[in-house]
């Protein structure tokens, strides 16, 4: 009885930490926040920037109208 409970438990340890590992938030794609702007011309010379700073290799401007600012994700 011992063997099966301690495999039961080791089972269920490892079905909780899958689940918490599977988890992931919606910008899942290692982007993270860098900047909110009301111009995008301003998104892009921010942008730019860090990849001249090398603080990026890559960024977007993406323009989110319920908020009506454009989001640096890089």
């Amino acid at each position: 009885m011992r063997k099966v409970r301690s495999v039961l438990v080791s089972a269920v340890m490892v079905l909780g930490v899958s689940l918490t590992i599977g988890a992931t938030p919606a910008q899942a794609d290692s982007a993270r926040l860098a900047g909110v702007f009301r111009d995008y011309s301003e998104c892009q010379r921010i942008g730019n920037q860090g990849i001249a700073q090398g603080w990026w290799d890559d960024y977007s401007c993406v323009w989110e109208s319920r908020y009506r600012y454009y989001f640096l994700y890089a």
